[in-house]
């Protein structure tokens, strides 16, 4: 008999009392039930001894940045990419999108980042990628560049790093910057475009230290950036967004920001537009909680219904966190995972808290 591996429904919450997407900021309230109000963000100097900076801060060596400039910059990447450069160019610093290939699916998820103040060296956007997928991301952007004056380069001089907030008394909208005279300023200082539970995205030069740019900040491991991700159910990279093999609307495109249904022809539009106004997307990549390590089990293990029935597949993870795209219909039921050593794992997913109300899992 088979030995059965209990697998914990996770509730995909908040790491850091951060709220969902489009949410007002929780405060913690005191005993008499007001909220109470942030105080100004100590610095390291101000803060107790032995008590915590209010920030982690994580080096992404994991992604990697590129520059685009030139007169077709923002033409160019409008015919490739999900979203709408118009939105960039109007009010956004960054803007998260999909690169899709003919059959309209994903090949590589970007962050497109806008310089509010461009120099000499540094004009035009800066996009963000897996750093593994690199060299051929480069080569997909000049095959369908053709004469357009745009020119692509690897940045590998910047450094990229994700702030988050470690608890909920964390109430500002930026990370504070350090006001010590001669000091520079990141290149780049945003909220993650995908959801506001993913912290700040930075940029800074690869020889600046973010704890001489921020008043407060402590660097973290970055598998811990990692187990937040799963956590909540984002994806990120190849490894959770298979290169020809996800589809951006089962992948949660529409709720991460990345995707405008309005803006006229993109490469994989067709497909892609014919699903969202069918309104019918059937599987959806939500977080899963492991009682064994995801290492121990094959990407790609086929979930299964208590009956036998097919209900998805496990995409990836990390520790006892992980992904996995499963079939809506079959959510709500206990599902079983096939290990690779026949030993059976039992799920049970649910959607995460950062979904749009009228995206739940009935």
């Amino acid at each position: 008999m088979r030995a059965a591996l209990v697998v914990r429904v996770v509730r995909a919450g908040l790491l850091c009392g951060l709220s969902r997407a489009g949410a007002t900021p929780r405060r913690i309230s005191s005993s008499s039930g007001e909220p109470e109000k942030p105080g100004p963000p100590q610095s390291a100097a101000a803060r107790p001894h032995g008590a915590p900076a209010p920030l982690w801060c994580f080096r992404l060596a994991c992604r990697a940045l590129l520059q685009l400039h030139g007169a077709d910059t923002a033409a160019f990447l409008q015919g490739v990419i999900t979203n709408d450069m118009a939105l960039l160019e109007e009010d956004l610093q960054a803007l998260y999108a999909h690169m899709l290939n003919v059959q309209g699916r994903t090949l590589y998820d970007i962050i497109i980042y806008r310089l509010k103040e461009p120099s000499d060296d540094l004009s035009g956007v800066l996009l963000e990628c897996d750093s593994s997928v690199l060299d051929s991301m480069t080569r997909h952007l000049k095959v369908y560049k053709i004469r357009r004056k745009v020119t692509v380069t690897p940045r590998d001089d910047l450094s990229l790093w994700t702030l988050l907030p470690r608890n909920s008394a964390w109430d500002r909208l930026q990370p504070p910057l350090t006001t010590e005279e001669g000091r520079e300023k990141p290149l780049v200082l945003v909220q993650d475009p995908r959801t506001e539970l993913m912290g700040w995205r930075m940029i800074t030069s690869s020889t600046q230290n973010p704890a001489e740019l921020l008043t407060d900040c402590e660097q973290a491991d970055t598998e811990q950036y990692h187990r937040h991700r799963y956590t909540i159910g984002l994806p990120e990279g190849v490894g959770d967004l298979p290169a020809g093999e996800a589809l951006p609307l089962e992948s949660n495109l529409v709720f991460m920001n990345g995707i405008s249904f309005s803006k006229g022809c993109y490469i994989g539009q067709e497909l892609t537009a014919r699903t969202h106004h069918t309104g019918v997307v059937r599987k959806r990549l939500m977080p899963l909680s492991l009682s064994v390590p995801a290492e121990s089990l094959q990407p790609g293990g086929a979930l299964e219904t208590a009956g036998g029935k097919p209900a998805g597949k496990l995409r990836a993870g990390m520790g006892q966190l992980g992904l996995g795209l499963v079939r809506l219909v079959h959510a709500n039921e206990p599902l079983t995972l096939r290990a690779s050593t026949q030993t059976s794992v039992t799920v049970h997913a649910v959607e995460p808290d950062w979904w749009t109300k009228d995206s739940k899992v009935k």
